[in-house]
C-alpha cells in the first residue's frame, strides 16, 4: 500500500544531480510511491532489494516521494506530480492516478507500479513479458466484478495520460460513484478494452490465500501458496505484523510467518 496521504508536492530530493542515465524507451522501470510517514525509508530499500533479487537483468528503480531521508542510493527519488485533491477527503489511492502523467518526469519504457508493503517470492521478470496494454491484478473478494487491485500494475508510459486528465475533469462525480482509484482505473481502461489481468497465481492475497482456513489458522502458520510471485498485504496487515504473527484487529488470524524474513529484507 501507499502512505498517508499529503497534497504538498516539494523539490526532487536526488534529481538535481542525478547520477542516474538519462531514460530511454527500451527501459524497465519499477516504480513505487511513498508519501507522508506511514512507511518508512526501510520499505523503498528492501522493496528494492527484492527486485534486485528476483528481476533478471538491467532496470531503473523510481520512488515517487515527498520524503527521501534514508533512501539508498540505487533508488532515484522523484517529486509526487501535483493532484488537485480537495483537503481533508480520505486518502483511497488516488495520488496513485498521477503515475499516469503525460510526462512523468520524461521517464520512458514500461513500468511496473509495486505498492511499498507487497513481499516478492519468486522471479518477477514474466511481469515485463506477458503480453497486454495494462495489466493488474483481478481483485479477489468479488471477483465477478472487473476491479482490479492495483498493488501490482504495468503500463508503457505516458500512454494513458486519458485516465489521469477524465479523472481531474470529472473527480467530483468519480469519488462520489467509487471508493478509490483502482476502482476509476479498471472502469476506465475495461470500457476502452485495454483492462487485463495478472496469471491468476502470481499475486496471491495473504489474507485470503497464505492464512489457512479456520480453524487450521490457529494452528498452521501461513504459506506461500504455489505458483506465487508477489505476496499482497491489502488491509490493515503489513510484512511486520505478518512475521510476528499480529492481526491489528482483521479477522483473519494467523499464527507468526518467520520466513517473511527469508524474503523481506535488504
Amino acid at each position: 500500500m501507499t502512505s498517508t496521504a499529503t497534497t504538498s508536492i516539494p523539490a526532487s530530493a536526488n534529481s538535481a544531480a542525478s547520477p542516474f542515465p538519462p531514460s530511454h524507451p527500451d527501459d524497465r522501470v519499477i516504480i513505487c510511491m511513498k508519501w507522508g510517514t506511514k512507511y518508512g525509508p526501510e520499505y523503498v530499500n528492501r522493496l528494492y532489494a527484492m527486485v534486485r533479487r528476483h528481476l533478471r537483468g538491467e532496470f531503473r528503480f523510481v520512488c515517487l516521494t515527498d520524503r527521501s531521508e534514508g533512501i539508498r542510493a540505487e533508488v532515484q527519488c522523484l517529486p509526487i506530480p501535483a493532484l488537485a485533491l480537495p483537503p481533508g477527503i480520505p486518502e483511497r489511492g488516488w495520488t496513485k492516478l498521477t503515475t499516469f502523467s503525460p510526462d512523468l518526469h520524461g521517464l520512458q519504457g514500461t513500468a511496473l507500479f509495486l505498492d511499498l508493503d507487497v513481499v516478492i517470492v519468486d522471479d518477477i521478470t514474466p511481469f515485463f513479458e506477458v503480453p497486454g496494454e495494462f495489466l493488474i491484478i483481478h481483485d479477489w473478494k468479488r471477483p465477478w466484478r472487473i476491479t482490479g487491485n492495483s498493488s501490482v500494475y504495468r503500463w508503457r508510459i505516458g500512454a494513458h495520460d486519458d485516465v489521469l486528465s477524465e479523472f481531474l475533469a470529472t473527480q467530483e462525480d468519480v469519488r462520489q460513484r467509487l471508493r478509490n482509484e483502482q476502482a476509476f482505473l479498471s472502469e476506465v481502461l475495461h470500457r476502452q478494452g485495454k483492462l487485463s489481468y495478472w496469471p491468476a497465481d502470481w499475486c496471491a492475497s495473504w489474507k485470503y490465500h497464505c492464512i489457512p482456513r479456520f480453524p487450521l489458522n490457529f494452528v498452521q502458520p501461513p504459506h506461500i501458496p504455489k505458483g506465487a510471485r508477489i505476496l499482497i498485504f491489502h488491509g490493515v496487515v503489513n510484512p511486520p505484523d505478518a512475521l510476528a504473527g499480529r492481526s491489528n484487529g482483521n479477522w483473519r488470524k494467523a499464527r507468526p510467518a518467520p520466513w517473511i524474513a527469508d524474503h523481506w529484507h535488504e
